[in-house]
């Protein structure tokens, strides 16, 4: 019998350090291939690690709340007691291993009201675990099971069941571990929550159209006064990162800030319509994606705006790497979607749904958060007007999208109510000048005014 250890990979960015979590394995438990073994932060997000290798775990190295440097030994596995088959995939990992690393409340920014987000693409249950740096994908991935057709699923806990079955199967919840982690990290009871998985199972979509029905980004009761006098909270993690690009961004880059009024009525009606379209089925629509489409149009006619500082060139980007900013309980992450320029509509709606479900999930691996080149950031689903934002690390542009609701405008001489929304944009006066950041916010406010301009 022989026994292995495995070091603190470094799970992309160069990191030097990560803090254990949460084990998700015990001494004395047996793991497979790909099983989760523990979950960590780095100073970019939460990580969840699988094994390299089949065994017994027969110990754990470090302890909980604990800072690693990069390759040390965290856990030992011996060979003993080893599966015989060696392509051991996530699905033979025991539930409780499975489970996802504890997720983040709804976020601000850019994920929008939970109303305004829909969940995760159904493919996305059924992509490999996570992938160490240095180990690969398997080749080979065991068949899963086909799914129940329709006709054969059993009903789900809605439809009707037959006077014969008992009352506790009624209430049956099936619901994968995933799912509810989400469910209670969104306060969603899963019993209120209907159905409508093929074989009667809850989705992600299930969970996050009932958090939207509950509101909960109202704060509808005030805790009580902490017995303690005061908190102490460690700088470490993603909160260390986030105060040291701050700082950097706020005192390295000059910034300089502007600010617009804008009618967004037409992208309301706009956005209603395609709420009703076929096309748009199944995916949820919002004025954040108007706005995003917005941008990436405004960086084609304002290229400087989309582009990097260094102290010995600027360089501009042909491209759209589209970050939206999401403030979870460990900090603000700011995701982004690769190549957003070459997505039409649609494809752009689904990407924003998989970026908010998977920074609530506390999935964000750190590879989605590198490479931005534009951000945007939603403060309207606070209620607030407009901000002053600080620039994302490497980029020149930021956008802050206020609150949309109805005021009085003036429309062809007659005072109107209308859809108005306050945009406010921050950019770094290094590489982008008063005239160029004008024109930029104008295009921007432009779109909004008339969805339509899309369409050229």
């Amino acid at each position: 019998m022989s026994s292995r250890e495995f070091n603190l990979p470094d799970v992309g960015e160069g990191l030097t350090e990560a803090e254990i979590v949460a084990w998700k394995v015990a001494e004395g438990d047996t793991v497979t291939v790909n099983q989760v073994l523990v979950e960590i932060e780095t100073a970019k997000s939460l990580v969840e690690l699988p094994s390299p290798f089949a065994g017994v775990v027969t110990k754990l190295l470090v302890e909980e709340g604990t800072m690693v440097d990069i390759g040390t030994a965290i856990i030992s596995v011996s060979d003993a007691g080893a599966p015989a088959t060696p392509d051991a995939t996530p699905d033979a990992a025991p539930a409780s291993a499975a489970a996802p690393a504890a997720a983040p409340a709804p976020s601000n920014d850019a994920t929008e009201t939970i109303a305004d987000t829909a969940a995760s693409i159904a493919a996305d249950d059924d992509k490999p675990g996570a992938v160490l740096v240095g180990y690969g994908i398997k080749g080979h991935v065991a068949p899963r099971r086909n799914r129940q057709s329709a006709a054969d699923a059993p009903p789900t806990r809605a439809a009707a069941r037959p006077s014969s079955v008992p009352a506790a199967s009624a209430s049956a919840i099936i619901a994968k571990p995933p799912i509810r982690k989400l469910a209670k990290d969104l306060g969603v009871d899963l019993a209120t929550v209907t159905a409508t998985g093929l074989a009667g199972e809850i989705t992600r979509d299930d969970v996050v159209r009932e958090a939207s029905q509950a509101s909960l980004f109202r704060n509808i009761e005030t805790p009580q006064w902490a017995t303690d006098r005061e908190e102490r909270i460690p700088v470490k993690g993603v909160r260390k990162a986030i105060a040291s690009t701050m700082v950097s961004s706020a005192f390295s880059a000059p910034h300089v800030s502007l600010f617009v009024d804008v009618d967004a009525t037409r992208t309301m009606e706009f956005v209603k319509r395609l709420k009703n379209s076929p096309d748009f089925a199944g995916v949820k629509v919002s004025p954040l994606l108007i706005m995003a489409k917005a941008m990436i149009w405004a960086v084609r006619r304002n290229p400087t705006a989309n582009a990097q500082w260094t102290d010995e060139e600027i360089v501009v980007k042909h491209y759209v790497n589209f970050g939206i900013a999401a403030a979870t309980p460990r900090g603000l992450i700011v995701p982004n979607i690769k190549e957003a320029q070459d997505l039409p509509l649609i494809e752009l709606a689904r990407a924003i749904e998989q970026l908010t479900i998977t920074a609530r999930e506390g999935r964000t691996q750190p590879s989605a958060m590198a490479g931005g080149t534009i951000t945007i950031t939603n403060i309207g689903v606070f209620g607030m007007d407009t901000g002053t934002p600080i620039l994302n690390s490497d980029e020149v542009a930021i956008v802050a999208l206020g609150t949309i609701k109805q005021k009085p405008w003036v429309v062809d001489g007659e005072v109107r109510p209308r859809f108005v929304t306050t945009l406010g944009a921050s950019f770094d006066h290094r590489v982008v000048d008063g005239d160029v950041a004008s024109r930029f916010l104008a295009d921007v406010a432009s779109i909004i005014e008339e969805p339509a301009l899309l369409l050229d």
